[in-house]
């Protein structure tokens, strides 16, 4: 970014010129922040006057030689020291509300729209350092109204608009960036409503998914994704709103880059995590599905998890998201091959990056696995797509029912532990409701378990007598019965509820009751 010749010289910043810049004045001045060792009111009522006569002198000096920097430049260097003593307010929140009622936001606010970008800059720093959540932690009257005077007075969308003129080549305005985007996320952490606030006054999500775009990797594309996915994070109205601007594409297409290569540092990794995060994020509305299968997003996945790059979990999770209620990703799903890779994750082979290692990260991979083939089921109800599937349990001398029953075992007992401990905290008069226990068995591995119940449904029904002969040795083996199974289903059947509405849950029940109907129908003997 070219340095204005309405910069004052004693703001300027060295930007490889070969100029020589004096920044001595402002090194001077590095100081100022501890100016005021002790904040009061008095002393905020001070710096505030300071401040706004500071500001005055500087619109006034602007106004009167608007073609002649030097001499406004002096009220310049005035204006940078007053905002930098702003800063120690951010160690007494306490004192939020009385610069609200100082009526000190709309002039504060008012300089991100300076004309000299590097006072605009100071201000972004000073609210980073104002909402940062040190300084909020334990202040929750002090942070809403802070936070509440910012967004009354238009703080995104000055910051997005200031944002918008930065330049990412100068390391100084790279700084800016990140600190605008940590004053986004400390106002969302404040005030949740920012998030589609944000979204729906500024061209936020747009600058976001520029940034994401970027083929080069700096902290800056990292932090922007982590944004990204926060905005998206409980917001159905930020998620279709992004896939109407074709954010399902350039979310795959930034996810492309690493379909055959592994990140190189841990940052990358993050910045990995969290393109994955938006991208499942997005797969939950339906139209966004529709969108991701067009955009050959299932094909990419399947890439991925052959490659077995670091991003193989991550493909795997996207995949579900995708498929769940949603019969199109499923056929496609199976007529891009996809069954074979899916079944061998199933069979065990599933690779661990050597940077995620950990009994925890194998189980996560195989209870998203078993997710996968649940929505596989669900979604493909019958044709030659379903007898392919079906299939996959029947070749190798029904080895994958051998493995779906160890997995049965393993959540199973998981489960009866959990369930005792539980009953013993009962016992120890640790009260706890019905939701609160059905939530702990869920956490402790119930929620899997239900879906491998539910995957044995459908091969029960299948009406296969190897399936079925094989699913009933293997349960006698381990001393249970399909009453075990039945009552799974049962609990999951009794406790599912309508946050997809009254139409799925009644269409998720007859499933299940038709699973243990089917179930009970063939075991009169026990």
């Amino acid at each position: 970014m070219e340095v204005p010749d309405s910069m004052s010289p004693n703001l300027k910043r060295k930007r490889g010129d070969g100029g020589d810049i004096d920044f001595s004045l402002l090194e001077a001045l590095e100081g100022s922040q501890s100016a005021v060792e002790v904040l009061d009111l008095k002393a905020l009522k001070k710096l505030i006057l300071s401040f706004e006569r500071r500001l005055k002198d500087n619109i006034e000096a602007r106004l009167k030689y608007p073609d002649q920097p030097d001499r406004f430049a002096d009220s310049e260097v005035e204006l940078h020291e007053e905002i930098q003593k702003l800063r120690v307010l951010s160690g007494s929140p306490e004192l939020y509300p009385d610069l609200v009622s100082l009526n000190a936001v709309p002039s504060i606010l008012g300089l991100l729209s300076h004309e000299n970008t590097d006072i605009a800059i100071d201000v972004v720093h000073l609210l980073q350092d104002l909402t940062d959540g040190d300084a909020l932690e334990d202040n929750d009257e002090p942070a809403n109204a802070l936070v509440d005077a910012l967004v009354e007075n238009n703080v995104l969308e000055l910051l997005v608009q200031n944002l918008q003129r930065l330049s990412e080549s100068d390391p100084d305005d790279m700084a800016a960036v990140y600190d605008t985007l940590a004053t986004v996320e400390n106002l969302i952490e404040v005030k949740p409503t920012v998030s589609e606030l944000v979204c729906e006054r500024t061209k936020l999500l747009r600058w976001l998914l520029t940034k994401i775009r970027a083929k080069e990797f700096d902290s800056n594309k990292q932090y922007a994704s982590e944004i990204l996915a926060i905005l998206l994070q409980n917001s159905m109205v930020n998620q279709k709103k992004l896939g109407q601007m074709n954010g399902v594409d350039v979310v795959l297409q930034a996810v492309a880059i690493y379909k055959s290569k592994d990140p190189k540092t841990s940052y990358e990794e993050e910045l990995l995590e969290n393109l994955f995060d938006c991208l499942c994020c997005l797969l939950m509305p339906l139209e966004n599905k529709e969108r991701f299968v067009k955009a050959e997003g299932v094909e990419l996945m399947i890439i991925i998890m052959k490659q077995k790059k670091f991003a193989y979990g991550s493909a795997v999770r996207a995949l579900d998201f995708a498929m769940t209620r949603y019969p199109p990703a499923c056929e496609r799903f199976v007529d891009v091959l996809g069954l074979k890779t899916a079944f061998s994750a199933f069979m065990g082979k599933i690779p661990l990056n050597k940077r995620r290692k950990g009994e925890r990260s194998q189980e996560e991979l195989e209870e998203r696995i078993v997710s996968l083939i649940a929505s596989l089921f669900d979604g493909i109800s019958r044709g030659s797509r379903r007898d392919r599937l079906l299939s996959k349990f029947v070749e190798n001398e029904c080895e994958k029912i051998d493995r779906l029953m160890e997995l049965y075992i393993r959540y199973s007992d998981r489960v009866k532990a959990e369930s005792e401990r539980l009953n013993q905290l009962e016992h120890d008069e640790l009260e706890m409701n019905e939701d609160e226990i059905y939530n702990r068995k869920l956490e402790s591995g119930l929620y899997t378990l239900q879906l491998i119940a539910i995957i044995l449904g459908h091969l029960w029904c299948s009406e296969h007598s190897g399936m079925r002969a094989r699913i009933e040795n293997l349960l006698k083996l381990q001393k249970l019965s399909k009453k075990d199974v039945m009552a799974i289903l049962q609990e999951y059947h009794d406790n599912i509820g309508d946050l997809d509405g009254p139409d799925e849950k009644e269409r998720t029940q007859e499933k299940i009751h038709k699973f243990i109907s089917s179930l009970s129908g063939k075991d009169r003997e026990q």
